[in-house]
């Protein structure tokens, strides 16, 4: 393989193995699914601010008119990152990442219902399978878990706001670069988390050494390094690869969670995520062709 695209390809690996392990970072901290998500959030954008000083100075001012993308991204990520990480402690790591990686299905459906965007038949197939294999992967949770399947629909409910943050961010990059952006989601994402732990009467301290080094972790290994690798890896290779090679997070984490969480799904589960992950490639390849036909307004 050249070198040139070597260097791509271990950036994506490197970006879908540490978001993997967001489910594990979640339930390894000792609090709070919402506390875990305002740390991994504060401390990145922290991290992050000599880069985003430093790309201030470099390039142009942002437009004023153009910092409500970010701002409401930032809403929309702190809605998915309290709901997810919430989730996380109520239902299987599987589980929570599978259906928090559904929102292709919703940004899908909200270019059908809003935006009047028609869909090919391959979309319809492909929601089908993600319905149908959905079904089989929460179906054993309702039965078998007390919380009656609690967790796998507040990821779910994650996936609605995910989506909305890949509608509004498609339309906020147009008028901002990726890293200031990214920073921008990261400061509004954390002011919004905050409110939603007050909110929810998290306390924000009295947490061990231990759990404060996860929550460090967390916002290194998930929040930059996995981020920040995935958007290098989509700048350099074609969406054909990115895409389904992301879909695949769930499986990965399915597979680390049985070493490091003690979690093995059940034969049904396995069954059903690959259903459901089939479904949501064929519902994001169909998207993105609707995309590239539709010419620009």
């Amino acid at each position: 393989m050249p070198t040139n695209r070597l260097l791509p390809y271990a950036a994506l690996a490197v970006g879908i193995i540490a978001l993997s392990l967001s489910a594990m970072f979640v339930r390894w901290a000792d609090a709070p699914g919402a506390i875990t998500g305002f740390y991994r959030l504060s401390f990145a954008t922290i991290l992050m601010a000599p880069i985003f000083l430093r790309q201030q100075q470099r390039r142009e001012g942002i437009d004023r008119r153009f910092l409500l993308f970010p701002i409401l991204g930032g809403f929309f990520t702190a809605c998915d990152f309290a709901l997810w990480n919430t989730s996380v402690h109520y239902t299987t790591a599987a589980n929570a990442t599978l259906l928090g990686n559904t929102s292709p299905l919703w940004v899908a459906l909200f270019a059908f219902f809003v935006l009047r965007e028609k869909l090919r038949k391959s979309f319809w197939v492909g929601l089908t399978l993600a319905l149908l294999g959905a079904v089989f992967v929460v179906g054993s949770d309702f039965l078998q878990h007390p919380t009656l399947g609690i967790g796998d629909l507040m990821a779910s409910a994650a996936a609605i706001f995910y989506a909305g943050y890949q509608l509004i961010t498609q339309r906020g990059r147009k008028h901002i670069d990726p890293l200031r952006y990214t920073w921008l989601v990261g400061a509004s994402a954390t002011g919004a988390m905050f409110i939603i732990n007050l909110v929810w009467g998290n306390s924000f301290t009295g947490y061990a050494p231990q759990t404060w080094f996860v929550f460090l972790a967390t916002a290194v290994v998930s929040q930059m390094i996995g981020y920040l690798s995935i958007s290098y890896a989509l700048g350099h290779l074609p969406a054909s690869v990115v895409a389904p090679t992301l879909i695949g997070q769930p499986i990965l984490t399915a597979i680390l969670a049985i070493p490091l969480l003690g979690e093995i799904p059940a034969p049904i589960q396995w069954a059903g995520g690959a259903v459901a992950l089939a479904g949501i490639y064929i519902v994001n390849q169909s998207h993105v062709k609707n995309q590239r036909e539709t010419p620009n307004a």
